[in-house]
């Protein structure tokens, strides 16, 4: 249907394929660590944008949304989220919260997981953002859990445009905010960071702006939005208080509507086709395929 609808295109003017899209490509986040003590809010999937990105008619370009992790539910740090891809951009997966009252280090990704409560004051136990490095950024370390006790704050993940907040005392910290991209055709914000679990009664961290999920106090933390890379919430006190899931990716072109469309979407994506400001917009929320003009 694809190519009968361009070979239609052709015959009636000879409308070229466009030879650039804009894109946006956003990871799968990290989970929650798991409480118990305090489990770290999990690291955003990385953010990456840019516009004129080369394209030819005829090549096919691979197209991955990468999914949220799982929340953290033994005794180490929770899984990352997946990547996401589109041709040879790539966007690390956030890396997932560290487990509660050993201070366990968050994990590395596009943005980094939140340490686990009650380390050492001296251990900087957040997990590391922009890994693997890419320019511009595509996130932010994690905040690192309070230290000095079995069971004290632990630390918000990092978000696509900020680092996640550090615990203090027995609150946990907010998962860092994400980054805003209008090229769905309205301003959506993508990649908040979770926040880190919390003692009963003091206050969990919130999720970041863009997905983020929430921790929790003497509750498991929350699981993030779909399709906005959000962290997943670290789980608070209480016996078996899990961590809450990363939100799943997203990718996003955009090109003239002018341009001749797509040939031919591979039958594994899930995707929606709009219009807006001149442009043909394929936003993909799940799956993996190739696509091309």
């Amino acid at each position: 249907m694809f190519a009968f609808t361009k070979l239609m295109q052709a015959m009636a003017g000879g409308v070229a394929s466009p030879t650039s899209v804009d894109y946006l490509v956003v990871a799968g986040g990290g989970g929650g660590g798991k409480g118990g003590g305090l489990g770290g809010g999990g690291g955003a999937g990385g953010f990456r944008t840019s516009t004129g990105f080369a394209v030819t008619a005829g090549t096919n370009y691979t197209v991955t949304v990468g999914g949220g992790a799982a929340g953290g539910t033994t005794n180490a740090t929770a899984a990352s989220g997946s990547n996401s891809v589109f041709s040879s951009i790539t966007s690390a997966g956030g890396g997932g919260g560290g487990y509660d009252n050993n201070g366990n280090t968050g994990g590395n990704g596009g943005s980094g997981g939140g340490g686990g409560g009650g380390g050492s004051p001296t251990n900087t136990n957040f997990g590391s953002g922009n890994t693997p490095s890419v320019t511009p950024s595509q996130g932010s370390n994690g905040g690192t859990g309070s230290g000095n006790g079995p069971a004290l704050g632990a630390g918000g993940g990092g978000g696509a445009s900020a680092v996640g907040s550090d615990g203090s005392g027995s609150a946990g910290g907010n998962g860092g905010n994400g980054t805003a991209s209008t090229l769905s055709g309205s301003s959506v914000t993508y990649g908040g960071g979770g926040g880190g679990g919390a003692v009963s009664g003091s206050p969990a961290g919130s999720g970041g702006s863009g997905g983020g999920a929430a921790g929790g106090s003497s509750a498991d933390g929350s699981s993030a939005t779909a399709n906005l890379g959000g962290g997943g919430g670290g789980g608070g006190t209480g016996s078996n208080r899990y961590g809450g899931a990363g939100g799943s990716g997203i990718v996003i072109i955009s090109y003239p509507s002018s341009k001749t469309d797509l040939a031919s979407i591979g039958v594994g994506l899930t995707y929606t086709k709009t219009t807006s400001g001149g442009n043909t917009i394929y936003t993909f929320t799940a799956g993996t395929g190739d696509i091309s003009w």
